[in-house]
Parts: C-alpha cells; structure tokens; sequence
C-alpha cells in the first residue's frame, strides 16, 4: 500500500468510526448548555442522557459512551429509560467513568446548618427539597446509616402474652420500655421465623401493659402470620420516638418543629460530615416492553447512592424476601421496589459498580429481562433486598398467572457475577441477598455475600411441585458466611419449587448462625417441590443445625461434597421427604469431636480457596 493509498485509508476509519460512535463528557463542574465536549462537558446526567438517545434515535451514531468525571451528580427522580422514547434499537448506550474518577449519581439532600440545643443534641432544619416527604426513615452521616431512634438500644424485648386477636395487640412487662407522650411516628418492629412487621402504635395502655398496633401484626395472608405462633415469647423493639434518643448516632425527625434531632459523640460536628436523606424514589428505572425491549444499556465505574422507599400507610408486614402485604389494599403480595429497576430490558449490564444507602432494595431485574448483567461490582447498606431476578407467581396474563398463560415472559439468562453483596436486610431483615424467583438460566457465579440478617441466595417461588418457566439455574463458586444473624427458617442457598435442570455446585458456605425461631437454620435447605437439582462439591461448615435440608422435595443427587456437622447433628436432614429419593454418593461428612475434624475442614478450605482463585483468575 502507497503512502497516498495508507493516508486515505486512514481517513476513511476515521470518518467513519466518528459515523459510529460518539462520546459525551459530563462534570460536576460543566454546564448543561455546553456541547458535552471534554473541554466544554455537560453539568448532569439527564442532559447526558438526553443528548446521547437523540444522537442514537438520529441513526448517525451506532455507540454513545457517556464519560463521567469525579464527584456527586444529584437526581430527585430516577432516570428513566423507555421503549416510547429511548431510540437506541440495536446500538450501545454506555455511561463510564473516566479513568480514576470516582462519579456517583445521588438520590439523596444534605442537610446542613446544624446547632447544639439545650439539651445536648444536635438540630438542623428540614431542607425544602424535603417538604413533601411523609416519612423521614433513614439519615446517613458520611456514607454510614445512622439509628433511628429506638428502644432498647441492642437487642430485643420480649412479648409476654398476645392479646385475644392475636394480631393487633398483646401485652409487655411492665416498665419494659419508656412509654412516649406522643405516640405519633412511633414504630413497632416485631420479629417473625423469617420476615419482619414494622407497623404504627396506636395506643399503649399504661395500666395494663398492653400495646395496641393501627393495624394486623403479621402479613393477613397466610393466616399463620399470628403473633403467638412463632417465638414462646416473640422479639420487638420500638422506634422512631423522642424518648429513645440516647445513644450515639441516633437521630430523630419532629414533625412538630420540623427539625431534625441527632445525637454525636463529644467533639463530632455533623458540619463537618456529609449528612444526607434520600430523595429520590429509585435511581434508574428501564421500562420496556414484550414487543419493544429496551436493549444495550450499560454501566461502568459508577456508584449508585440514596434512594428512599416508604412503607405502606399501614405498615409493612412482610411475608418472605421483601415480599409483603399491599396495605390497605387487599390484593396480590407486594415486593420493596429497587432503586434499580428493569422490565423487558436485554443486554443491560452495571460492571465495576457501587450500590450503597439505598431505602428499599438494590437491584432488580424483573418480567422479560433478558442476558442482563451485575458484574465485579458491590452492594452494601440496603434495605431490602440486595439484587433481584425475575418475579413471583402473582402477576395476571389475561384472567391466568403469567407463568400459565405466558410462559415465554420468563426472566431468561440473566447473570451476577463476582458480586459482593453485605449488610442488605437493614430496615427488613427477611431480606435475601441474591433472590431469583420464577427465573430460567439464571447463573449467580463467584459472589461474596455476608453479614446479612437472613438468607444469602435464594432461587425459586412456588411452594408446590407444579411446573413453572423455572429451570436449569446455577449457584455456583460463591463464598456465602456470616448469615441468619437475625431470622431463622433459611440458610447459605435456599431453592423452592420445581427448576429441573438447576445446580449448587462448589459453594462455600459457613458461620450460619444460632436459629432464633421455631424452625431451623441450614448451609442449604431445599424446600418444596425441589426436584432434579443436583448439589455437588460444595464446603459447609460451622452451621447452627445441619449443613443440607430437604422439605418436601423428591429425586435429587447429592455428590462430592464436604460436609461438616457440629452438635450431634445430622449432615443431611429430611422433613418430610423420603431419605431414599435423595441419592448421596461420594460425600465427605465429618462430626465435631472426630480426631480428624479440624485437619479435614483445614484441608477442605484449602482445596475451595485454591479452586476459588482459579476460576476467578479465568
């Protein structure tokens, strides 16, 4: 090739890569009147946003990168993308940031201007952006959540008899707790087997020591969320009045003077902190549809942070893995919204993220989402769920469930891998950190998950054999410990109802803690209709009851595990199933107190971390 031929060669890629793809650039600094140019870049996301789908939709770009400096881009509304108005077809819209910056798109407000009182605490005035909001439930100094008030400050008191409905009321000890002179806010949170209520106190009689709820305690339905069928004598604590602020980052929010109130340790000003309530009701929201998918959204480097849920006006009564009743409706389960959110999305995926302060759940990938990806990323600090695949059997095609009428509308092929998820559950404890619930071809490969009230990964819903879209999922290399440290009646890996085809392979799962409710606390427990599931190779270790339960399951193969029991109790234990259906070959098992126990469980450990680093160096 001549020279002359190499320069026009040259200009032709040139020309038409710039026919193919485009990048915008936005700062905390720039100006949405500017052309989004790095020399001259945008001021937020949304003109971004706005700019980047024209630029799709025109057909002149077939790749639009987004590229994000350093620092806090504020929304006070989720950024929406929709098949009605989002052009970007086949082509790829992706927002990254710039090599070494550190962006985050926040839900949240800072509230500053804070003073001492008289008494002691620190208060600050409710910002305006905040005028709206009813319900003023988390507040976070410097990135950490902060305690709403409450009674008593570690720990739970103890329900010593319920009232005659046993649902709206029941009797304490006396002097069991301060009574408040206003009971306007004031919180119950009381503890079921494995989900939680938080629901208003209407009246507390003094005299009798009896406290009366505004409404059921426990979901309506099933009609066993009764308050005396659970614990002997039932865990609560109260939240969210004056009289319980004293201790350390504790806050609390009078709506008589519209202040904020907080407690700090001597010689910590909030004014030095960033003080932050969030605002904004979901972060990013992708709404497609079943003829119209939204397609080819990406993310990259950022971090996500602040989203506010509030609960329903008569409580929040949870029936299982941020599942709830829809108060005061009386209609289908309800689940705690992500901050975000997709249906009929494919091909979207958050690589490198951060997900932290987050009011409801963290991420979910529902009806029709299809090849979606979370990947090398991390959630931390979330209320409900961490991340969310598929959907529950509610949902109406016609006058049929949609996994009858419609099968097709499966959540297919979606994957979460290399994925840290910790400290989810922490305003619902029945939270899980990975659910998947009706799903097919769902891989959750290689995560950490820790430190969570309940359940680490739970894959299924359907409390029967019958057949669903799920099938063929797989929970596979994931490092799951540090969990049940509330609830009980779950595990490590929990799977429920008929997914032929679907494995546990190669998890470690330890450090399960002591049940505190009727049922007992696993590594793994396979509940109804578990059919054809294979568990292999799996490390448990160190677990309150047996390392691997079936309820009500049929044929499955349990193979090549190890497995590690303590307490005298058994490796596999099987309610209501027939121990012959559960085919066991090659296993490992080990008893605390055999000669060989701790050197085996060393050896075991080795040989899971030596595999862990492998597959994750692939």
């Amino acid at each position: 090739m001549s020279l002359k031929q190499a320069v026009s060669f040259s200009i032709l890629v040139f020309l038409t890569f710039s026919l193919q793809a485009q990048e915008i650039f936005v700062s905390p600094s720039g100006n949405d009147s500017n052309d989004g140019t790095k020399k001259l870049p945008l001021k937020t996301i949304s003109s971004a946003q706005a700019m980047a789908l024209n630029l799709l939709e025109s057909g002149k770009e077939s790749e639009v990168t987004v590229w994000l400096t350093g620092g806090i881009y504020p929304i006070s509304e989720p950024l929406v993308f929709e098949s009605s108005n989002t052009g970007i077809g086949n082509g790829n819209l992706v927002f990254k940031a710039q090599k070494g910056e550190s962006p985050v798109i926040s839900g949240g407000v800072e509230i500053a201007g804070w003073s001492k009182n008289a008494e002691g605490f620190w208060e600050a005035n409710l910002p305006e952006a905040l005028e709206e909001m009813d319900d003023y439930r988390e507040l976070f100094i410097g990135g950490e959540r902060a305690i709403r008030a409450r009674f008593p400050n570690v720990g739970f008191l103890h329900v010593k008899k319920a009232g005659a409905d046993r649902r709206t009321n029941f009797f304490f000890e006396k002097d069991d707790f301060p009574i408040p002179g206003n009971l306007e806010g004031l919180e119950l949170v009381f503890l079921h087997d494995w989900s939680i209520s938080r629901i208003g106190v209407k009246e507390i009689d003094s005299t009798n020591s009896q406290l009366f709820t505004v409404d059921s305690i426990g979901a309506k339905s099933p009609d066993f969320f009764t308050i005396d069928n659970w614990e002997p004598n039932p865990r609560y604590f109260l939240e969210n009045a004056p009289e319980f602020l004293d201790a350390d980052y504790e806050w609390i929010f009078r709506n008589d003077s519209k202040k904020f109130l907080l407690k700090l340790p001597e010689g910590i000003n909030p004014n030095a902190l960033q003080v932050a309530i969030p605002l904004s009701e979901g972060l990013i929201s992708i709404i497609g549809e079943e003829n119209q998918p939204v397609k080819n959204i990406h993310f990259e480097g950022i971090t996500f942070q602040f989203s506010k849920w509030e609960i329903p006006e008569k409580g929040y009564c949870g029936i299982q893995a941020c599942h709830f009743d829809p108060r005061p409706s009386t209609g289908d389960w309800a689940v705690v919204p992500a901050a975000i959110s997709a249906v009929w999305a494919e091909n979207v995926s958050f690589t490198g993220c951060s997900f932290k302060n987050l009011g409801g759940s963290g991420i979910w990938f529902g009806t029709g989402s299809k090849n979606c990806k979370v990947v090398d990323s991390d959630l931390s600090d979330i209320s409900g769920n961490g991340i969310m695949i598929g959907e529950g059997q509610d949902r109406k095609v016609g006058d049929e469930p949609w996994w009858t009428s419609a099968p097709d509308q499966v959540a297919l092929g979606n994957t979460i891998e290399n994925t840290t998820v910790t400290q989810v559950g922490a305003q619902f404890y029945g939270a899980v950190g990975i659910w998947a619930g009706l799903t097919a071809e769902t891989t959750i490969k290689n995560n950490h998950i820790f430190d969570l009230p309940y359940t680490g990964i739970s894959v299924g819903w359907m409390w029967s054999p019958v057949p669903t879209p799920s099938r063929q999922n797989i929970i596979s290399g994931n490092h799951i410990h540090d969990i049940m440290n509330i609830l009980s009646d779950g595990g490590g890996i929990y799977m429920l109802g008929l997914q032929p085809g679907s494995q546990i392979l190669n998890n470690r799962i330890y450090d399960v803690e002591v049940n505190a409710g009727r049922a007992e606390s696993n590594g793994m427990f396979l509940d109804e209709g578990i059919t054809d599931v294979l568990v292999e190779g799996n490390l448990v270790y160190n677990i309150a009851k047996s390392p691997l339960r079936f309820h009500r399951a049929t044929v499955n193969l349990v193979k090549d595990n190890y497995f590690f029991s303590k307490d005298r109790n058994p490796p596999i234990r099987y309610n209501t199933t027939k121990e012959e259906d559960i085919q066991k070959v090659d296993n490992k098992v080990f008893s605390q107190g055999e000669p060989t126990y701790q050197k085996e469980l060393d050896n075991a450990i080795g040989k899971w971390e030596k595999k862990d680093k492998k597959a994750k160096s692939r």
